[in-house]
């Protein structure tokens, strides 16, 4: 009779310990899971940025192309799109905060709370 409450006590260690340990594992496969969904979020747009960058520098060569037939040389038409682009290039600077950092941290933390 006395042992059995000494082996009570220690089922209820050991029961103890691997709810513990049951509880870590969990915590390490959800910490994966967000990780894995964050970083294939983020893969997939980084995919998506490139193949838009690169229809658009295609795009811009015709263009440039096309401007510089209308003014008469073709480097012309590359000046002008340098120029464009470096009115965008400032305005984008001015509001950058704003339009990418903001939206990119918040778009993480979502995903991270998801």
């Amino acid at each position: 009779m006395e042992n059995e409450p000494k082996n009570n006590v220690e089922n209820l260690f050991e029961q103890a310990g691997d709810y513990l340990d049951t509880r870590l594992d969990l915590f390490k496969l959800q910490v994966i899971q967000k990780t894995s969904d964050i970083v294939s979020s983020l893969a997939s747009r980084l995919i998506l940025i490139v193949i838009i960058v690169i229809f658009i520098m295609i795009a811009n060569i015709g263009i440039a192309l096309v401007l510089g037939d209308w003014m008469g040389k073709a480097y012309y038409g590359f000046f002008t799109l340098a120029g464009f682009y470096l009115i965008v290039g400032l305005i984008f600077n001015a509001f950058k905060s704003k339009w990418i950092k903001d939206p990119v941290a918040n778009s993480i933390i979502r995903k991270a709370f998801k």
